[in-house]
């Protein structure tokens, strides 16, 4: 590792961006249900602290409502129209017959009380939940003149209610009629083009009736994380995301009709995410020291260590707070939650390393889903917004994020971080050897590189930053230090051997990326120590 090949931090900040609102925001989404196989139209309502899914339910809006939700109404039968619905499902389908369509201005539509997506639960007092599809439109039809249906609707409605699969119309066709996923049109004469009179309104003390977006799941978004990721793989889903909340409740998968949708609320729900987040760091630095101060903290993906095939990645949450970089399997909500960290580093021993630099904006995302070029469903993600951590013995982490938004905060944030320690500390020594003895070797921020003997403490040689003008290793224990002695202007060389030459590497890289960064007033100004910004 060369350790003059600088990643430095930026010495001349980019224009800081104008504070993004938090977002507002509703619309229709459908909801795909792991456990049930079926798929529905929700609402969804993004507020700041919450992302609310409703669903559609009937409601009684005036009379008394039946219990457990069932209307019971009476249809009587016109000599033109029949009942004037059309039904699909069955029993031999593991699916209950739901209304279908029901046509304007004829029998059922007259009642007020019935609505596409009932599931039908007896007629004429008989239960046809476990009849099959012909078996109920038989019943329909032979029921007489004046038909007795109970129906409850179905906040899920199943996804083959809303498959074109029937004729608008009422079907001749008997063989299809008794097909479950085909509409069946129930009428027994003419073909429905015939309409009776509406009837007069109903008295106001009976029950009326309206469908209506209910309040079903409510998020809470602190600590939330949203992911476009298909759960146990590596698959990104251009038009499908998950939103799970920090009580483990989840949306399953919403799915919206194009990816440039997707992209929108992705951004929209991550805005709110973090700003929470911020507020919650603000929260938690007003009761802590200022070396114990959190820099920033939130969801990534982990790729399993070394690229492992078959390993799935999974989700876990980092921060970056006082002298350490802590990676979490859940977030630390008490004090002694951050005692419980999956995995500690010291920050000035730690690398930070981006695999792809994109524009800070999102942009690049949306067109490339507007033109289709995001993902196949199959592919896997080789072009994600991935950063790794490089940390002693040559190991690594490696985490992807969402936004490329997202991929900039934790750069900039991991070099205030590492800038507030190195100022904290100030110094640090590692023991090493050099042709059989045992030394101390010395990063000091305001001196720079010394070396003593590791028992009498005599200084053996001093150089400044400045003077340090190349370096090489070996990648195990063996590094060269190349400095330019100021008198004689000659490269003098110091051959060293560390236990941890990956952490003594990386410290030096930290130090030296500190101490040019305070040099430079804009850096110091944003990102200065704690209490001093």
């Amino acid at each position: 590792m060369n350790v003059t090949g600088k990643q430095q931090p930026e010495l001349i900040e980019r224009p800081a961006s104008l504070p993004v609102p938090t977002s507002t925001k509703s619309g229709i989404a459908l909801l795909y249900n792991e456990e049930t196989n079926n798929t529905y139209d929700v609402c969804l309502k993004l507020t700041k602290e919450l992302l609310t899914i409703q669903k559609l339910d009937v409601v009684c809006t005036s009379g008394s409502e039946s219990p457990a939700n069932h209307r019971t109404v009476v249809l009587r039968r016109q000599a033109a129209g029949g009942l004037g619905l059309s039904i699909k499902g069955g029993a031999e389908h593991n699916v209950p017959v739901v209304i279908s369509k029901i046509f304007k201005d004829q029998v059922a539509d007259r009642t007020g009380k019935l609505f596409v997506g009932d599931a039908v639960l007896q007629v004429n007092g008989i239960n046809v939940e476990p009849c099959t599809h012909k078996e109920v439109v038989h019943l329909l039809r032979t029921a007489g003149d004046e038909v007795t249906v109970t129906v409850r609707y179905l906040r899920e409605v199943p996804s083959f209610l809303k498959l074109p699969l029937g004729s608008p119309g009422p079907s001749t066709d008997h063989s299809r009629v008794s097909s479950p996923l085909f509409d069946s049109g129930v009428h027994l004469n003419g073909n429905g083009n015939n309409t009776a009179p509406s009837p007069p309104p109903p008295p106001a003390d009976k029950p009326r009736y309206e469908k209506r977006w209910l309040d079903a799941v409510p998020l809470p978004l602190l600590m939330a994380r949203v992911s476009r990721c298909k759960a146990a793989t590596d698959q990104l889903r251009s038009n499908c995301l998950d939103v799970f909340a920090l009580d483990g409740a989840s949306t399953n998968i919403l799915q919206f009709c194009t990816a440039a949708e997707s992209t929108d609320w992705l951004q929209a729900i991550s805005t709110n995410i973090n700003e929470l987040t911020q507020e919650n760091i603000k929260m938690i630095n007003k009761y802590c020291p200022s070396d114990d101060q959190t820099v920033h903290m939130g969801w990534t993906c982990g790729s399993p260590e070394g690229g492992a095939a078959g390993r799935a990645s999974a989700f876990k949450f980092l921060a970056l707070r006082g002298p350490h970089f802590y990676i979490f399997r859940s977030p630390p909500i008490s004090a002694a939650d951050w005692g419980q960290a999956e995995t500690t580093y010291n920050l000035y021993e730690v690398l930070f390393k981006v695999h792809k630099l994109w524009m800070a904006e999102d942009c690049w995302l949306q067109a490339r889903l507007y033109l289709g070029l995001e993902h196949s469903p199959e592919q896997r993600d080789n072009e994600s917004l991935c950063f790794s951590i490089l940390v002693g013995h040559g190991q690594s982490h490696t985490f992807r994020v969402e936004l490329a938004s997202d991929l900039a905060t934790w750069e900039k944030s991991f070099q205030r971080a590492v800038f507030w320690e190195v100022q904290r500390i100030r110094s640090k020594s590692y023991m090493c050897s050099s042709q059989g003895s045992v030394l101390s070797f010395t990063v000091d921020f305001g001196s720079g590189f010394s070396c003593a003997e590791g028992s009498s403490k005599t200084a053996l040689w001093r150089y400044k930053f400045s003077q340090l003008k190349g370096s090489s290793d070996d990648g195990k224990t063996r590094v060269k230090l190349l400095f330019k002695n100021a008198e004689s202007n000659q490269i003098e060389m110091k051959e060293l051997e560390f236990a941890n030459l990956t952490a003594v590497l990386h410290c030096i890289h930290s130090f030296i990326a500190a101490k040019v960064a305070s040099v430079d007033p804009l850096f110091v100004c944003s990102h200065g120590l704690p209490g001093h910004t």
